[in-house]
């Protein structure tokens, strides 16, 4: 007879949902877990494409290896050996400004010594020291042009597009960098507390020298990598996926149409099944969440039943070495440059494999918050405009040998208007319901080092009902 009886069931094997999966098996190996998919493969927004020769991602490229929860993953996974890393302190980035690309340097101190903004502007961001905290809940804009000024507003422009495809003047910079906000409140000042969370870290690393040079301290030094896979970053949940499919019972093609509340915990819907747990994980995109939430009676409803998301359309172009792309990760371009292309990475020079031998890899962001129009138009219309805006900005003397647009497969979801509201409302229904735990793409942000970190901290929620999110992350901002 099937057992439709478990202690945990969670619902989504995208990352969320396998790396929750993963982490509490590994505290409590004993757990009876249902893992519910509704698609033929675990992965969610991860996926990579091969053709020809060539790889490519569907969805994120990939990681920074800065983060202890994401690098055990790997290693659960059986990956470490299948590791690919770019450091960002050889690889340099690049942003497009005045119709030309600027390199740009990963540290502050370089970033005020290049000629990127007049003098006048440099001074302006030392001002920041003097200028009081911003209330209320400004856009990611306003706040940078209150702290740093007007100057700096195509680099935030810039790194904001890169990370969510979003909109500096609709995303919420309490959503998006609460640990700034956080410090800013603190010091006063977003630099004053930087210099003085420095200076804690500087006193904290001559502490650990010793134990460092015996190689007993896990404190890295410098800029991290970027991180991917040998075979693409699809490998990552596939491999968690086949881990885990020993332990659990993992079900795909099983779409989950309801949940509520039962004496024994939860019970669950699914392709004319019902599953009965004592904890619940909802691992699933944040409107996806919300959609199954708003129909348990018993709960307090959200207060909004959908956020917007961002669509980006991936155009891969593929050249041989007669094509100048320079050396680095790639550019950003900020709206105020009215290019038609959003970014592109240029992957075969961060990752060995992404192209035949002899030839070059770009993969052209389309679309977003501010162009989801873009999207509608057809393939050879999308390749023939980013073909005619990247010429425009780089040498590419031959037509590409590879043309390919990969649509999305998943939206972005988009901090904006409500989503600290939003936060605050997961946090109280979790709070009040000690079996039921929400993490997923959206939910505390959209990398996937803030997913995994959420994994984690859902599995020691079940595990040993800890319930305490603790201070807001200090995010860098990377270009």
């Amino acid at each position: 007879m099937e057992n439709t009886h478990y202690d945990t069931c969670v619902i989504g094997a995208g990352i969320s949902g396998l790396s929750t999966t993963a982490f509490l098996l590994e505290e409590q190996p004993e757990q009876r877990v249902l893992l519910l998919e509704q698609s033929d493969t675990a992965g969610g927004a991860i996926s990579s494409f091969a053709q020809d020769g060539y790889l490519a991602e569907w969805g994120p490229h990939g990681f920074l290896d800065n983060c202890e929860e994401s690098r055990r993953l790997v290693t659960l996974a059986g990956l470490d050996g299948e590791r690919e890393l770019a450091p960002l302190g050889e690889f340099v980035r690049y942003v497009c400004l005045d119709g030309r690309l600027r390199c740009i340097p990963q540290t502050p101190l370089k970033v005020l010594r290049e000629p990127l903004i007049p003098l006048s502007a440099k001074l302006r961001v030392l001002g920041e020291l003097w200028q009081g905290p911003l209330s209320g809940e400004p856009s990611v804009a306003q706040w940078v042009e209150h702290r740093f000024g007007k100057a700096l507003l195509p680099f935030a422009d810039a790194a904001f597009t890169g990370t969510y495809a979003g909109d500096v003047h609709r995303l919420k910079i309490d959503a998006v960098m609460a640990g700034v906000r956080e410090l800013e409140g603190q010091h006063g000042s977003v630099l004053r507390g930087l210099a003085r969370r420095f200076c804690r870290r500087r006193a904290a690393a001559k502490e650990c020298e010793g134990e460092e040079r015996g190689g007993r301290c896990g404190k890295g030094r410098g800029l991290p990598a970027m991180t991917s896979f040998s075979s693409g970053m699809g490998r990552l949940p596939q491999a968690l996926a086949e881990q885990l499919a020993a332990k659990v019972s993992l079900r795909y093609n099983t779409e989950v149409t309801a949940i509520k509340k039962s004496d024994q915990g939860w019970e669950v819907s699914a392709a004319g099944h019902r599953f009965c747990c004592r904890d619940l994980v909802l691992a699933l995109p944040v409107n996806r969440s919300l959609a199954l939430i708003n129909q348990v009676e018993g709960l307090a409803p959200p207060p909004r039943l959908t956020i917007p998301e961002a669509r980006l359309a991936t155009v891969l172009l593929g050249f041989d070495q007669a094509a100048e792309i320079p050396f680095g990760f790639g550019y950003l371009a900020p709206e105020s440059e009215q290019r038609y292309a959003l970014g592109a990475l240029f992957s075969s020079h961060m990752f060995p494999g992404r192209a035949p031998a002899g030839h070059q890899l770009m993969e052209v962001l389309v679309g977003g918050r501010r162009h989801p129009e873009r999207l509608a138009e057809d393939d050879d219309t999308l390749i023939n405009q980013v073909y005619r805006d990247l010429g425009q900005l780089m040498h590419l003397p031959k037509a590409p040998c590879l043309r390919r647009v990969l649509r999305p497969r998943a939206g972005i979801p988009q901090l904006e208007e409500g989503y600290t509201q939003l936060l605050s409302w997961r946090r109280q229904l979790m709070a009040a319901e000690a079996g039921l735990h929400l993490c997923g793409f959206g939910w505390k942000g959209i990398g996937l080092n803030d997913m995994i970190k959420e994994g984690q901290r859902m599995a020691g929620r079940i595990a040993e009902r800890q319930g305490d999110e603790g201070q807001a992350e200090l995010k860098g901002v990377y270009f």
